[in-house]
């Protein structure tokens, strides 16, 4: 099965972190959700790695399909998406500080946001074979 002639454009993946941004800045401007589940521990922790996960993997992917540009190496595709999305961690959490019924600067979740941004670039890496 081949995917559609959009998934292979660079803009479509831009678009797509654009889109990924606004919803983080939303969902960080309202309270916290309380769901009617037993409490995990640190499960703040691990949105965090899944959301900037999925972030990095979006960048990535936009950066890998660039073809008005010479391609990019692996090595600044990894740079330049750790260093976006993980900037934008910093600013999501600088953006929660600002609300009273959120917590922001938490250095814990800054971590999470940073690792989440590595693992994204990386396995979009080991899959990117799909988008040539």
């Amino acid at each position: 099965m081949r995917l559609p002639a959009p998934f292979f454009r660079s803009a479509t993946w831009f678009a797509s972190f654009a889109i990924w941004f606004v919803v983080l800045w939303f969902l960080s401007s309202g309270p916290l959700p309380s769901p009617p589940v037993p409490k995990i521990p640190h499960i703040d922790k691990i949105l965090h790695f899944g959301y900037y996960f999925g972030g990095a993997g979006l960048l990535s992917c936009a950066l890998f399909l660039l073809r008005d540009s010479p391609r990019l190496g692996w090595d600044a595709i990894h740079l330049v998406a750790i260093v976006a999305v993980t900037t934008t961690g910093v600013i999501d959490e600088w953006h929660q500080s600002w609300y009273e019924f959120r917590s922001g600067n938490d250095a814990g979740d800054l971590a999470a946001d940073f690792f989440g941004a590595v693992t994204g670039t990386l396995v979009f890496r080991r899959f990117h074979h799909i988008f040539r």
